[in-house]
């Protein structure tokens, strides 16, 4: 039997205000913490880590289980405590993990809290732990499809890498993994898939710029613009730079890519990245206007639009982006799309190719996104492929994946 011992115990409830209270990425909170415990065997680290992200993904279901309510601001102080420990008791009892004796229990009644963890008469956004608007949006925008989408996204994410080709090929990755006793095996071209979990980070391969960690469905929206050496690509949502690095790669350092955000701070990121994986081809641009966007007017033989959206497809990664998350942030976010695509496609030459892509299951994001912009721009545009890839599939996440020409 597992045992949660003191100091990880304080960890978890630390943590847990955090994500909740505080609002930082679990994510974030959880490195954090792992940083500040060095002391902490291995044992403790994976059971802290998996307490952490498990109770926030499941917490509307616990926080049933548990009969207690989160509450409200106005009763942080003389409330959360109670609450945190009922959660994290319960978690313990319902996962067999047994508590430290230096712990005071909170006198939970566990037949009570196991009958409702399992009641087949849940309503579904209890049962899979989401907020009634996203039950509602999912169900009418996907139908049918809803139901195990929702299954899917609350399952453990596999670990992926992507090989980068600059520096090394995926045999010889495979050996130097294993040489940090990481194991690993391909799955399709450049895609790795690990084993068991691992922090692949304090591999010297990784360090050496020989991998980065990208998800498998994420990886095909770099396959999907079909770059070829010598191109200019424009990058134009380009965060920290993974599609742009994965860009460079497939084009062999050979050509330009421009990539683009309005976060300076992800750009910074983007080029310390690209100085360990020896992609020399990037160059990082912040959008300081509108004016960036027309200077690039019809300058690009490949244009890449991964653009912002809700994230559904990806909350077994970030399961607590669905609790700060809100309908009207999923509206705004398909708004922010379209003028995206309307604004940004003219980026892109006459005969060339646009990728539309998100990490969104809805249709609103995705296809219909899609349809409302060939709809205004028919002579000018048509879709040559879209990819709905599910997190149901390859054990990838949830991605969409739109391959469009320039007439």
């Amino acid at each position: 039997m597992r045992i949660l011992y003191r100091p990880v115990w304080d960890g978890v409830v630390e943590s847990l205000r955090d994500i909740f209270v505080q609002g930082w990425p679990a994510d974030k909170v959880i490195q954090r913490h792992i940083k500040l415990h060095r002391k902490w065997g291995s044992h403790d680290r994976k059971l802290y880590a998996e307490s952490v992200y498990d109770m926030v993904r499941w917490w509307r279901k616990l926080l049933f289980a548990s009969g207690v309510e989160w509450p409200s601001e106005d009763r942080w102080t003389s409330g959360e405590s109670k609450v945190l420990g009922r959660v994290i008791e319960s978690w313990c009892f319902i996962h067999d993990v047994k508590l430290d004796k230096q712990i005071t229990p909170f006198g939970l009644d566990t037949d009570k809290t196991m009958r409702q963890w399992r009641s087949a008469e849940l309503a579904r956004a209890i049962a899979q732990s989401i907020p009634n608007w996203m039950d509602a949006l999912g169900e009418e925008q996907l139908g049918e499809r809803w139901q195990p989408l929702l299954t899917a996204l609350n399952q453990t994410a596999p670990v992926f890498l992507r090989v980068n080709r600059l520096k090394t090929n995926a045999e010889q990755l495979l050996k130097d993994l294993r040489q940090d006793k990481v194991e690993a095996r391909v799955v399709e071209g450049d895609c790795l898939q690990l084993a068991e979990r691992a922090n692949v980070f304090l591999a010297r391969s990784f360090k050496l710029g020989h991998f980065e960690v990208q998800d498998r469905h994420s990886q095909r929206v770099a396959l999907a613009l079909q770059v070829q050496k010598g191109q200019r690509v424009i990058d134009a949502c380009a965060g920290a730079g993974g599609k742009s690095l994965h860009l460079a790669s497939l084009m062999e350092n050979k050509g330009k890519i421009i990539a683009l955000d309005i976060v300076e701070k992800k750009l910074e990121q983007l080029r310390e990245r690209a100085t360990r994986n020896g992609a020399t081809c990037i160059e990082a641009r912040v959008i300081e206007s509108g004016k960036t966007i027309k200077r690039l007017k019809e300058s690009a033989e490949r244009v890449l639009l991964d653009v912002p959206c809700s994230g559904l497809g990806v909350l077994r990664r970030n399961p607590d982006s669905k609790w700060k998350l809100s309908a009207h942030e999923v509206s705004e976010l398909t708004r922010i799309q379209g003028e995206i695509l309307n604004s940004y496609s003219g980026m892109c030459k006459p005969g060339g190719i646009m990728v539309y892509a998100t990490c969104s299951v809805l249709a609103g994001e995705n296809e219909r996104q899609v349809e409302r912009f060939l709809a205004q721009n028919e002579t000018r545009w048509r879709l040559d492929t879209q990819d709905t890839l599910p997190p149901t599939e390859s054990g990838g996440d949830g991605f969409y994946i739109a391959r469009l020409i320039k007439s």
